[in-house]
């Protein structure tokens, strides 16, 4: 099991919210093809002043996840935003930094191109639950002498910047396989214990590149504090420390970790370091575990270990959950930090299996009613009960199997929660999106 290629994988920094994020990556992408098959057409700077015309058809989760949320440093929401954004002024080599360096000029551009009516969004019709196709094309391509509108075409399915075809003008350029058929690969298919023992045998030099979770990731919380990004969630918790909260470990972690989340949807210009396509979830993930590691001065070496092993059972989660669902995130992501807790409070391999029963048994079920600012008190809740499952699991405390999904084998209890969240809530998710829409 080759884990350094897992994480660099699934654990890379992502500016925004990445369901809107993956749309600006796939118009930038049809841009960019356009470029390069009408150089005459395209001079430099045309981005900026080019009619676009812009189609995106998306999964209803894509949609679901896009509406609501800030787009970086815009100052707007939504996907029809980021999807402008993509077309004058985004670099599809970025990845999910795609937006990263947006002047003001593309931002005006980009609130053009959307007042005018250029940019049409619409639900398309796939069992997919990350699906994005976007086609651009240009009338005249930017010159009065084109006798064909150019026009190219990206799809991104699966991982939130699988780019999986391209065209141009009708024709294929480009076409692989999709993420779904490198999951049954079986690449991803690892165990809590495989991951528990990597977490502790690896040599550090190698895991090091992990500490960059602390980098993105705290900045995103200081830059929360600071500023009055969103519903002010993490803001609120350091604020009332001491006549409500408690200046104690579980408060300057819920306070950090939900800071980081008040910025990073609020549209922060800072990337945060994603987990598994999400930066919410990569936030929750490792901050909670960086907030230990400050409170409690632990070194380098273990805090990486304790990121490794957050991050890898998230990841391993996410294989049974599917990248987009109705249960959120922050369930997946706050049972991988309290895993790190455990580890750094001195407990063993069934200390971290007792941690994941008791996230199991307590806070499955809590829905995903798309990406917006309220997402900050969802994290807030998922650090609490982190919290709470790694002292109750340090003491030899967990759920028995005797309850509800809970299974004496861990990994059938991950499964479990898998099965709830891809194929047992499917109905719960449609009806979000219907409420959503019909509001």
């Amino acid at each position: 099991m080759n884990f350094i290629d897992i994480l660099h994988r699934e654990v890379k920094p992502a500016l925004g919210c990445t369901e809107p994020i993956a749309v600006a990556l796939a118009v930038a992408k049809a841009t960019e093809i356009i470029v390069e098959n009408c150089p005459g057409l395209c001079p430099d700077g045309w981005r900026l002043r080019a009619d676009f015309d812009i189609d995106v058809s998306v999964s209803a989760n894509i949609l679901k996840n896009g509406m609501g949320v800030g787009i970086p440093g815009t100052g707007m929401v939504g996907i029809p935003v980021a999807a402008a954004m993509g077309a004058v002024c985004g670099e599809s080599a970025r990845g999910l930094e795609v937006l990263v360096g947006a002047s003001a000029d593309a931002i005006e551009r980009a609130r053009e191109l959307v007042s005018a009516g250029r940019v049409h969004i619409s639900v398309a019709p796939v069992e997919r639950l990350l699906y994005v196709k976007a086609s651009v094309s240009v009338p005249g391509g930017g010159s009065a002498s084109a006798e064909v509108d150019p026009q190219a075409c990206a799809v991104i399915e699966d991982d939130h910047d699988r780019i999986v075809e391209t065209s141009f003008a009708g024709h294929i350029l480009m076409s692989s396989e999709s993420g779904a058929a490198v999951a049954d690969a079986g690449d991803d298919d690892f165990t809590v214990r495989q991951a528990w023992d990597y977490a502790l045998s690896a040599p550090f030099e190698d895991i090091a590149f992990i500490l960059e979770d602390r980098t993105l990731n705290l900045a995103l919380a200081w830059e929360g504090l600071s500023g009055d990004y969103g519903l002010r969630v993490g803001k609120a918790i350091r604020e009332n420390q001491e006549e409500v909260f408690g200046d104690d470990y579980m408060s300057f972690a819920m306070g950090m970790t939900a800071a980081a989340s008040d910025a990073r949807m609020a549209g922060s210009t800072l990337p945060a370091m994603s987990n598994s396509g999400s930066g919410n979830q990569g936030i929750t993930v490792s901050v909670p575990v960086i907030a230990y590691a400050m409170k409690y001065k632990v070194d380098d070496e273990r805090l990486a270990r304790a990121l490794i092993l957050s991050n890898l059972v998230a990841i391993h989660i996410k294989h049974y959950l599917g990248k987009l669902s109705a249960l959120c995130g922050c369930v997946v992501a706050s049972t991988g930090s309290a895993c790190g807790i455990v580890y750094l409070q001195g407990g063993g391999y069934e200390q971290v299996c007792y941690a994941i029963k008791n996230m199991a048994g307590n806070i499955t079920g809590m829905v995903c009613d798309g990406a917006k600012v309220g997402c900050a008190m969802k994290v807030a809740s998922g650090v609490s009960c982190a919290v709470q499952s790694a002292v109750l699991a340090l003491r030899n405390t967990c759920i028995p199997s005797t309850d509800g999904i809970i299974d004496d084998d861990v990994e059938k209890t991950i499964r479990n929660l898998g099965a709830i969240g891809s194929a047992g809530m499917k109905t719960t998710d449609r009806m979000i999106l219907d409420i959503m829409l019909c509001k």
